[in-house]
């Protein structure tokens, strides 16, 4: 894959950024790829773990904030566990798709991806903890595909997989505080 870089690009401060922000250091990266290695997502993304880090390293924010990569990490932190310079990079992806989210960058992929983030998202604000018959209603419901996965949900249920009910030991008032909390961060750094 080649990427033109010109002195421009280079000079963009989506390094200095992203580590104000994160609080992670990308400079440390030295490209051993082992994030990548360990990456169960890598097969779908367009750009590897390290590529990202080095997109940062040269200054490509527009690039990487539309690459589908850091909306289809799993946050699963193998990378992070892997890293023997100790970069947190799930961390720096979360970043990185709050900023894409803020410069309103549309990725190049299917806006499906979207729709289940903010579902995902709203169901954990709203029960305090992912309750996944209302993700798999939500998500079926604005995909207008109702009745995907329908099938598989009783053998998920006796398999005890899924409940009916949502765990309600969650205190659900302090977390949603923490999304009011979160919302007011985000529409702060929106207006900067």
């Amino acid at each position: 894959m080649k990427w033109f870089v010109s002195q421009d690009v280079i000079k963009a401060p989506i390094q200095d950024i992203l580590e104000r922000g994160s609080g992670q250091k990308v400079r440390r990266c030295y490209q051993c790829g082992k994030c990548s290695a360990g990456c169960p997502m890598s097969f779908k993304m367009e750009h590897l773990p390290n590529q990202i880090i080095r997109m940062i390293q040269l200054g490509m924010e527009k690039e990487v904030l539309s690459s589908q990569t850091i909306w289809l990490c799993a946050s699963c932190l193998a990378c992070t566990a892997r890293c023997p310079r100790e970069i947190d990079i799930a961390e720096i992806m979360d970043f990185l798709r709050r900023r894409a989210y803020l410069k309103r960058v549309k990725p190049k992929l299917d806006a499906k991806v979207l729709l289940f983030n903010k579902v995902f998202l709203w169901n954990v604000e709203w029960f305090g903890r992912l309750y996944e018959i209302a993700l798999i209603g939500m998500f079926n419901m604005f995909s207008l595909e109702f009745f995907k996965d329908f099938s598989i949900a009783p053998k998920m249920f006796l398999m005890r997989k899924i409940g009916l009910f949502p765990a309600l030991k969650i205190n659900r008032k302090e977390i949603r505080e923490i999304f009011k909390r979160s919302h007011k961060v985000g529409l702060d750094q929106k207006d900067k």
